[in-house]
């Protein structure tokens, strides 16, 4: 008689970053990227048809490239026509995406019968539709799935369960949601599409404004970005080599970098502003007390400071914490929900209708 194991995972399936938790220890990420060889030179040269993030970046010359995942969900998943082409790309590009990071997860798991169970982070107010198409994708990878949303992943994890406001700043998304004890509802919640690559794009905007010869791509901004990412006004010159000709020149980028991050604090206070005033009263000064900065964008220099600056000035007060350890927060939460979640909620659960 073979054996049979049931693991859990946590995953944070983000428009940046395909992140994974598991029960055997094992928590790793692969940037969203999905590469198909072009042809067979390439599929030769790589060994494989299908690569993905860093290495599919790395030859994207000779591939097919694709980032299935767009604003924190499946790309095309809220069109009303679910069999366009491009749906169907998207899942298909996403379904082998999530088999590449649980594949990473339990490739060392013995049993004859693997039984993995997973709780996948969406955006706070990721739609019906969003979440069909996560759990359409873990088909025939997850035995039983439930989809949660991002923040309140990250709030289990640290067990800021009780009139804590948790932001996550992410890729596509920068999720609010405020907890008070229980699973948020829609109106606890707010997405704002003004995240990560949003800044990106601006960076990418002026950069090209101020230095019209630069030869950038977005994805070459992205990295430095990452490296760099600051609104302060303190600190020294940032600057940058662009290509020009062919040519590395080195350009101060200061300014811009400053102002393409400094574009999505209006916009977060606005929506911190608006959890907190529909709040209980008695606990609102408590929840300005308690904002939780979480995901990627979370580690921009001198973020922190100026979501409190912004608070004191709309709000009054306003005290915010940064969580440490941003990239895996997301799927911990998610896998210990998993852990928790008893067996009668499970098939209950997989089904948002």
């Amino acid at each position: 008689m073979g054996t049979t194991k049931a693991i859990n995972v946590g995953i944070d399936l983000g428009t940046s970053r395909t992140v994974i938790a598991c029960d055997n220890g094992i928590r790793t990420f692969v940037p969203s990227f999905v590469g198909y060889a072009k042809d067979a030179v390439t599929e030769k040269m790589l060994g494989k048809k299908i690569v993905f993030g860093n290495e599919a970046l790395k030859y994207k010359m000779g591939l097919e490239l694709y980032k299935p995942i767009e604003n924190g969900v499946i790309r095309y998943s809220d069109e009303s026509d679910e069999e366009t082409d491009g749906y169907k790309k998207s899942l298909e590009v996403s379904r082998e995406l999530l088999k590449h990071v649980v594949e990473l997860a339990v490739k060392d798991e013995k049993a004859d019968n693997l039984i993995i169970r997973g709780v996948v982070g969406a955006p706070a107010l990721a739609t019906l539709n969003n979440k069909k198409a996560i759990l359409n994708i873990t088909k025939g990878i997850l035995n039983d799935v439930m989809v949660v949303s991002e923040p309140f992943t990250v709030a289990y994890h640290l067990g800021c369960l009780y009139n804590y406001l948790i932001i996550d700043i992410g890729a596509g998304t920068v999720d609010l949601c405020r907890m008070h004890g229980t699973i948020p509802s829609p109106e606890d919640q707010i997405t704002s599409t003004l995240a990560g690559d949003h800044i990106d794009r601006t960076f990418l905007k002026l950069v090209h404004e101020k230095y019209e010869e630069a030869n950038l791509t977005v994805n070459m901004i992205k990295r430095f970005k990452e490296e760099n990412a600051f609104v302060s006004t303190q600190g020294e010159r940032v600057t940058i080599d662009i290509p020009v000709h062919g040519k590395p020149r080195t350009y101060d980028v200061t300014d811009e970098l400053r102002q393409a991050c400094k574009e999505i604090v209006p916009d977060i206070v606005e929506g911190i502003r608006k959890l907190v005033a529909t709040f209980d009263p008695e606990y609102q000064n408590e929840l300005k007390g308690n904002i939780i900065l979480a995901g990627g964008g979370s580690q921009i220099v001198g973020l922190k400071k100026e979501i409190e600056t912004y608070m004191l000035e709309t709000l009054g007060y306003g005290r915010v914490t940064k969580i440490e350890e941003p990239l895996f927060a997301g799927a911990n939460g998610a896998l210990m929900l998993a852990r928790d979640m008893p067996e009668e909620y499970w098939d209950e659960i997989a089904d948002p209708e």
